[in-house]
């Protein structure tokens, strides 16, 4: 976009600067738990080429980290991945970008990319980005990577969001070293969820995840980086809340705590992108 048509977007440069300003954008590559962040909480998830962009003067960027400059973008729309509202072909939107090695903004005419945004009500084609790397480089192994995502969290059996832990109870079976452990999860829309660790004489101990009102012994562990592993990775406390452990008995208590240790130690860490 060139300078003297800056005037022309002033109204939605104006209107947008009212919304929290987008953070700034990274360079590097998104983890899986990136992706199902920015999927989970957008509800519009589409691939754009950029047509033009425009600086934003510094007086309209309120809110703009140093090393950076706002970009009024225009694109138009190559694919919708979700967005039950649909999308126009030609779409605007601001993005917080890092200024190059000589203080420039970088050029993104012509580039791919792919948006997690929500429309602006009474704008229509007019995005809000929806976090700090919400506009990412198309690949197609990023394409790749998400549709599954998308088509996990649109399935009627999706894993409900996990908030936290509700309440946990650990009993020891009739052999010495036989146990259960079964651990109950808060989910945000009350769907029940719950882990259940089983251990027996001479083998390591065995968990799984239920996402149902049934509780079964045979549940497996989520794979990595699949919808179901994120919302337990990427939620659960470090340790288990000792308040959750419905006993007074020391022994149980303290095997609850070791058992949901065996669950976190196998999830591993929920990684960030970094940069």
């Amino acid at each position: 976009m060139r300078a003297r048509s800056l005037p022309l977007v002033s109204a939605a440069l104006l209107m947008l600067a009212a919304a929290p300003p987008p953070a700034p954008a990274t360079p590097a590559a998104p983890s899986f738990a990136d992706l199902a962040t920015l999927a989970d909480s957008a509800p519009i998830a589409v691939r754009v080429r950029v047509r033009d962009q425009a600086v934003v003067p510094g007086e309209r960027a309120p809110g703009l980290a140093a090393g950076h400059a706002r970009l009024y973008v225009e694109a138009e729309t190559l694919a919708l991945f979700t967005g039950s509202g649909g999308v126009p072909q030609q779409l605007r939107y601001l993005a917080d970008m890092p200024l190059d090695a000589k203080g420039r903004a970088p050029k993104l005419k012509k580039r791919e990319f792919v948006l997690f945004a929500r429309a602006v009500p009474g704008r229509p084609g007019e995005l809000q980005l929806a976090g700090p790397r919400a506009q990412i480089p198309y690949t197609p192994a990023l394409e790749t990577s998400l549709r599954p995502l998308l088509a996990a969290l649109a399935a009627p059996d999706a894993p409900p969001r996990v908030t936290g832990v509700r309440d946990a109870a650990s009993s020891a079976g009739a052999l010495a070293g036989e146990s259960e452990t079964q651990i109950f999860l808060a989910t945000d829309t009350g769907a029940p969820a719950a882990l259940t660790v089983i251990r027996r004489p001479g083998l390591p101990p065995r968990w799984g995840v239920s996402w149902s009102e049934l509780i079964d012994q045979a549940a497996e562990p989520p794979a990595k980086d699949t919808l179901a592993w994120y919302r337990l990775a990427c939620t659960l406390p470090p340790t288990l809340p000792a308040e959750t452990v419905e006993t007074s008995e020391e022994a149980d208590r303290t095997r609850a705590a070791e058992d949901y240790a065996v669950v976190i130690a196998a999830l591993g860490p929920c990684e960030r992108g970094t940069g």
